[in-house]
């Protein structure tokens, strides 16, 4: 049996289109604008039209039969339709919830629910049943969307959320032009230090700091904002003096800043999603290099040692921990979060238990928020366990890397201090909601 693909749209797929697995490579894939029919490997009548004059002069001919790249019965497989069934029989361990009360330093309740109460209230009964005390919500813009988040989380929930303010660039500027944002006029960096302390006096805990902030963000020229243009120093001088750990988003996994080809491991995320791409292969890409943007964020941590910076994602080097450990015993007011990165320390568990204990002081948990309750227990399994090759997420088909991963089983201090001692002693206001969730003084 035959598999027809249109000869057409198998020239003029995209290579993020092309999602032939390596294994067929005579594959063709739909073209990115394909019927869904196409994109699943079934043609479309379109993709039969170089036949159409031997069916027009039998009157009666029959197209070949059309059968999906499902790897059934000798067919090709997409690697879009790859499902493996692990046949590993290991033993599995059940953990229901994390060993002690937890502070989840990185949550969005803002961009993951929009501000939908039942939401809400479901999560809070899944952090009662999953000992996560308190979670800091990272989605308190300046503004009317600060004064919206606290009241939403704070109406009846206050012990069980802290909020991270975010800066706002643009301010009352137009969205399609950056030269009226708010960030290109004279003192705005002050304006938002002097907002930021009242947004202090108001209770929040800390600032974040989105990975835009070096790819995407331009000023007056169309130039992307450097992340360490010393216009911004009284912003990050005001968080020290505010004591407000400012938690920073820069750069991502190495596999976004190479080609999208079949030597990148991180193809099939790419395919769906190559709006992450970072790699400059279009004309109009300007991308600053990986390198560059981790410079530019360590040169404003080494210029301002009295104030935390909290590298989000582990510092988005969670592929090389030896780097990071360079980053970490050169500036020590750098902390860093696993948030959406146990996928990374997971496949490389001796590497990363290592790392863990050696820098158990400077490790604030984190999850990237909120998660439905099998990614969540993902966490305790992978911290807590020695359990092997288990998934990372509750998605069929892995989302950020097509592995699995091993738990690092930490001893009970280490993990004490990632879940929630590091963040009593270095955020505001969460010693304070741990105590009222638990009765502990003791941190």
């Amino acid at each position: 049996m035959l598999c027809v693909v249109p000869a057409a749209k198998a020239q003029n797929a995209s290579p993020a289109a092309q999602t032939a697995s390596p294994a067929a490579p005579n594959a063709s894939p739909a073209a990115p604008n394909a019927s869904p029919a196409a994109q699943n490997g079934v043609t479309s009548d379109a993709g039969t039209a170089d036949r159409a004059g031997e069916t027009a002069s039998s009157g009666a001919a029959t197209p070949p039969l059309e059968l999906p790249l499902d790897g059934s019965e000798g067919r090709e497989l997409l690697l879009r339709e790859f499902r493996p069934r692990s046949l590993l029989k290991v033993p599995e361990t059940a953990i229901e919830r994390a060993r002690f009360w937890t502070v989840d330093i990185h949550t969005h309740f803002f961009y993951r629910q929009r501000h939908n109460r039942q939401a809400l209230e479901d999560f809070v009964d899944l952090m009662d049943r999953n000992r996560i005390a308190v979670c800091c919500s990272l989605d308190g813009k300046l503004g009317s969307q600060l004064d919206e988040h606290l009241a939403f989380l704070w109406k009846d929930h206050r012990d069980r959320f802290a909020v991270f303010a975010n800066i706002d660039w643009q301010g009352d500027g137009q969205e399609d032009r950056p030269e009226t944002w708010a960030c290109q006029r004279p003192g705005f960096a002050q304006r938002t230090a002097e907002a930021l302390a009242r947004a202090k006096q108001r209770g929040i805990s800390g600032v974040k700091v989105f990975k835009r902030f070096g790819l995407g963000y331009r000023d007056a020229a169309g130039e992307l904002l450097r992340v360490d243009d010393p216009r911004w120093d009284p912003i990050w001088q005001a968080c020290g003096e505010l004591d407000l750990p400012v938690l920073i988003h820069t750069a991502d996994p190495l596999a976004f800043f190479q080609p999208i080809d079949k030597t990148n491991e991180r193809w099939e995320e790419l395919s769906r999603h190559p709006d992450w791409s970072f790699y400059n292969d279009q004309p109009e890409d300007d991308f600053p290099t990986r390198e560059a943007l981790f410079e530019a964020r360590n040169r404003v941590i080494e210029r301002h040692p009295n104030t935390r910076f909290i590298a989000a994602h582990m510092a988005s080097s969670g592929e090389d921990l030896s780097k990071l450990a360079r980053w970490l015993d050169r500036y020590p007011n750098l902390y860093v979060d696993p948030s959406s990165r146990i996928n990374e320390l997971g496949r490389q568990p001796y590497t990363a238990r290592d790392f863990l204990i050696r820098y158990a002081d400077r490790v604030l948990f984190g999850t990237d928020g909120p998660w439905p309750e099998v990614r969540v227990r993902y966490y305790w399994r992978f911290f807590e366990t020695r359990d092997e090759y288990f998934p990372y997420s509750e998605k069929a088909f892995p989302p950020q890397g097509l592995w699995r991963i091993y738990g690092v089983h930490l001893p009970e201090d280490v993990l004490r201090k990632i879940y929630r001692d590091n963040a009593a002693r270095l955020i505001p206001g969460i010693a304070e909601r741990l105590k009222a969730v638990e009765g502990e003084t003791d941190f």
